[in-house]
């Protein structure tokens, strides 16, 4: 597909980036918020998988590949200005590199921030012991 159609997103700004935000396709709870280049989101497509870019690690970030925690995609959605895109997915496990189903687990209060769900899995046991690098 050539840049700028209606099927691809603008990479062409931002280093190549586009925003990703992953959304649970039943409940639409949002679960994430990262970055995809062209082939993160080329990969995505094509597999129907989960993948980011992540800027941190300078790399692809197969959503789960250290935790087992895929998104299974169920539908690609790409905004009006075509620098970000939508996926609603199956989330299996926490979307969270620390252990929440989602990564907005804190809202902010008078007095300050308040964690308002509860974590589903250890990240020191699911991350082989290591503190999880943030996918940003």
């Amino acid at each position: 597909m050539p840049p700028n159609s209606p099927f691809v997103p603008d990479f062409s700004n931002n280093d190549g980036l586009v925003a990703a935000i992953a959304q649970d396709a039943a409940t639409g709870e949002v679960l994430m918020v990262a970055w995809m280049n062209a082939e993160a989101y080329e990969e995505t497509v094509r597999t129907g998988r989960a993948v980011y870019y992540s800027r941190s690690r300078g790399r692809l970030w197969r959503k789960g590949e250290e935790s087992g925690h895929v998104q299974v995609v169920r539908a690609i959605h790409v905004d009006c200005d075509d620098d970000a895109i939508l996926l609603k997915v199956e989330q299996v496990g926490a979307a969270c590199h620390e252990g929440y189903r989602s990564c907005f687990f804190r809202q902010v209060t008078p007095t300050g921030l308040q964690i308002v769900a509860e974590r589903l899995v250890d990240p020191s046991k699911v991350y082989r012991g290591e503190s999880p690098v943030p996918p940003d």
